[in-house]
């Protein structure tokens, strides 16, 4: 199974997690903010246990502390995340590393940790935060995918699955999917929506 896989849920909360595993989603983010330690090692830990059995990889979110104490195999930064985690650490335990990008810089950045896969976005506008970083468009799918080479692409931002074929065909070999899913009047048939995409690609 590739990793991300080609549909890459986020979800904030547990309950979202039981949700999407119960659907067979192969790959899944856990991306709840603003919580103290406890709170994080809590979540993670709870969310893993959830998905443990279930084929589904969970990926956490910021909180690499937690994702280490509580045994999870994989992480995501954002940027100022990883300026503040210890990359040594985070290897040491195993994890793999994707690393969120919206600029030159940032790719750079994100290049020099050597991650398992590299976010690039937001490719559309979105609601869900207020982005320093403008739209990136899909041409910059195209460019940043020849940049990076071998490393997956992950699209972020906006995205809705009415686009995700022109997404692929420019070049991302996931795409990350926030409110299409969790937004969405019936999630569980946009999901499947999805997955049908992924059992294509396999």
């Amino acid at each position: 199974m590739p990793y991300p896989d080609k549909f890459y849920p986020v979800v904030d909360s547990v309950k979202w997690v039981e949700r999407l595993t119960k659907l067979g989603v192969g790959t899944i983010q856990l991306r709840a903010k603003e919580l103290d330690d406890g709170q994080a090692l809590q979540i993670v830990s709870d969310a893993l246990a959830v998905a443990k059995g279930t084929g589904t990889k969970l990926v956490v979110n910021d909180y690499w502390r937690a994702a280490i104490v509580a045994g999870a195999e994989h992480l995501h930064l954002g940027q100022e995340d990883l300026a503040d985690a210890d990359l040594a650490e985070i290897r040491k335990a195993k994890l793999t590393l994707g690393i969120s990008t919206h600029d030159d810089a940032e790719l750079a950045t994100a290049l020099a940790a050597k991650p398992d896969y590299i976010a690039l976005g937001p490719i559309f506008p979105t609601t869900l935060k207020s982005m320093r970083f403008a739209p990136q468009g899909i041409a910059k799918i195209t460019e940043w995918k020849q940049r990076v080479g071998n490393i997956p692409l992950v699209a972020i931002g906006g995205i809705k699955f009415e686009q995700s074929a022109e997404i692929f065909a420019a070049g991302a070999d996931s795409i990350a999917v926030v409110s299409d899913v969790t937004q969405n009047a019936d999630p569980e048939a946009r999901v499947r929506q999805w997955l049908g995409l992924n059992a294509e690609a396999a």
